[in-house]
């Protein structure tokens, strides 16, 4: 039977409640269930009665549960209760049903059940604070007056149990009756800290009225004050403020309470520790400043406050990213229109990375548009160090952009100025390689150098045709100027040729490792006369040959070919002497150069003698 989807939703509620809540909950359903039963047999035993008073009626019974949204299932009261960690003994069972008399009656025995502990270090007055009940632990501290600061194998105290309820009548009478309220428990939380961590004010108020030390931290340097900042209660601040909480208490990462409160967007608590002398520019472990926290984390009215505190918005983490680096990256554009002007642009070129770098990364459009508005250079390179922690040593905004496939955002690059030759390796590689076919002839539109290499796998021939698969990519670079010429320069001509080395794969071309050896350049025929590569070696060297004048095929080359469908083209194209038209279109091309080959459509020139240029009308081969 398929779960209900409210069921699932009941049962997610449920992984985060208490046991008391659970087991409350249980009692409910349970008590429901019966009621519902019960009133139904009345029902139906009245409307029985009534039809015929004198004829006895079978019984009726209850309809089917159908299990849904408006009937929960009454498994879930079984869950409910086997998710009730803690069995109950017999004095809790005592201490949950309020029943005082029986409770007395056990003192009066001195049952030893009372002061025996269960299985986590729990007695009866345990028991009795956890759940609040103030004539339960009334009876068991005037019973065992000495127990009143007994603990749990947690190290928690009946205060520390009753001020994480909020239960101030019991607090105030654990107080009032010994009850040492600066016992921490195992994580050192004191009872404190535990309230103000629950934001119970009024037990705050009277923990402090009884001696509680205001600036007892827990194992990881915590404050209460630290508590009060992260949950925001402003009374809980005023409170320990005026009781001595220090302001520049620092937990182990080095985080003060006005930067909690920055973290979590308090702006009140920020105004106020700010008048009484906190550091508005304290910076974490990490370098981190309260600033910082408040951009990261999109509170929009902190960063607001913070600045009108004059917060240093150049001040810097230990890796260089100042604010408006981590607004980007968390997409608010709010944060990031305000930080724009006040940023340093020196910092941010000491800082290695540019805010562009960032936007195009993660693709934040919106924001990469408003930073090219802003003239940030579109050019800048991320610093050397940064550079080394990508595989393929990427140093510009235009790549994280075309790597991400994000047309949008490259064409934006490419139209404020962005120059798509800087990177090791080129990113009209990347297009080739994936096949982006659109977001090659952008890229090339706008100067991208179609003979690039690849540094760690040179080759003879232009690279792009080394990464390409696709007759329309390969159209694509041969009419803007990429070099079919040097396809066909073997070393080896006729001869036999040595054993093909196996080809690096896909990464490792993108790979820059500065300590290995040189490899040896590929040749073409090496590289497209491998058994994967077989079948689309003979329309790609069709293709090429309409782009060169007389050339020869090495022996591999002709080898591999001769089994092709395409070889009788191939080789009429190959037969000297090569059409004069053909060798004319290419002087004509040579002379222009691959530059201004993109400028052929705006010539003064007939269409038929552009579409000639451009290779839309073939040459006879005879």
């Amino acid at each position: 039977m398929a779960t209900d989807t409210r069921t699932l939703d009941n049962l997610n509620v449920c992984n985060h409640m208490t046991d008391e809540e659970l087991m409350h909950i249980a009692l409910e359903r349970s008590f429901d269930d019966r009621r519902t039963t019960s009133n139904f047999d009345r029902r139906s035993i009245s409307t029985s009665s009534s039809s015929n008073p004198s004829t006895p009626q079978p019984p009726v019974n209850p309809p089917r549960q159908v299990q849904n949204s408006a009937n929960p299932p009454t498994s879930l009261s079984m869950l409910l209760l086997k998710r009730y960690k803690r069995k109950l003994r017999p004095v809790e069972s005592l201490i949950v049903h309020e029943d005082t008399d029986s409770l007395l009656d056990l003192v009066r025995q001195r049952s030893n059940s009372l002061l025996e502990p269960n299985d986590e270090g729990w007695i009866g007055l345990h028991e009795a604070a956890h759940y609040g009940h103030l004539p339960s632990l009334s009876i068991l501290i005037n019973a065992y007056p000495d127990m009143v600061n007994k603990r749990t194998l947690k190290n928690e105290t009946a205060l520390l149990l009753v001020a994480r309820k909020g239960h101030v009548s019991c607090a105030d009478f654990l107080l009032k009756n010994g009850a040492d309220p600066n016992i921490p428990n195992v994580d050192r939380e004191t009872p404190l800290f535990i309230a103000c961590e629950n934001s119970h004010r009024a037990v705050v108020d009277l923990l402090l009225k009884y001696g509680a030390q205001v600036n007892r931290c827990n194992t990881q340097g915590i404050s209460p004050l630290h508590e009060a900042c992260r949950h925001g209660g402003m009374e809980l601040c005023e409170m320990l403020l005026k009781a001595g909480a220090n302001l520049e208490t620092k937990n182990i990462y080095g985080i003060t309470p006005f930067f909690t409160a920055a973290q979590h967007g308090r702006v009140d608590i920020l105004r106020l520790l700010a008048k009484k002398g906190a550091d508005i520019n304290g910076q974490a472990a990490d370098g981190a400043t309260p600033l910082f926290e408040a951009c990261k984390n999109g509170h929009v009215s902190a960063v607001e406050v913070l600045l009108a505190l004059n917060a240093d918005v150049n001040r810097s983490l230990m890796s260089g990213l100042l604010p408006l680096h981590v607004a980007v990256q968390n997409n608010h554009q709010q944060i990031v229109t305000t930080l724009i002007p006040l940023t340093s642009r020196v910092r941010i070129r000491n800082s290695g990375t540019s805010p562009l770098h960032i936007a195009a990364d993660k693709d934040r459009d919106d924001i990469l548009e408003l930073l090219i508005q802003s003239e940030f250079d579109v050019n800048a390179k991320l610093s050397e160090g940064n550079t080394r922690m990508y595989e393929d040593r990427r140093s510009t905004a235009l790549y994280f952009s075309v790597f991400n496939g994000n047309l949008e955002a490259a064409e934006m690059l490419l139209e404020a100025g962005a120059n798509p030759n800087l990177d090791v390796f080129n990113p009209l590689l990347i297009a080739i390689r994936r096949a982006w076919i659109d977001m090659a002839a952008m890229l090339i539109k706008y100067g991208a150098n179609v003979n690039a290499q690849i540094t760690t796998q040179p080759s003879l021939f232009p690279s792009a045709i080394l990464l390409n698969k696709s007759l329309p990519m390969l159209k694509l670079l041969l009419d803007n100027g990429c070099d079919a010429q040097r396809c066909f320069e073997c070393p080896y001509g006729q001869y036999p040729h040595p054993a093909v080395a196996p080809l690096r794969r896909p990464i490792e071309e993108m790979q820059g490792n500065s300590d290995s050896a040189p490899l040896r350049p590929v040749q073409f025929c090496e590289a497209f006369c491998t058994q994967s590569l077989c079948r689309v070696i003979g329309p790609m060297v069709s293709m090429l040959l309409d782009y060169v004048g007389h050339v020869q095929l090495c022996s591999r080359l002709r080898e591999v070919l001769e089994r092709c469908s395409d070889w009788e083209e191939i080789k009429l194209k190959t037969a000297p002497p090569r059409p004069l038209m053909q060798l004319c279109r290419l002087r004509i091309r040579h002379l222009l150069g691959a530059q201004r080959l993109k400028l052929l459509h705006t010539m003064p020139l007939p269409a038929r003698l552009i579409r000639f240029l451009c290779h839309d009308v073939t040459c006879l081969l005879t």
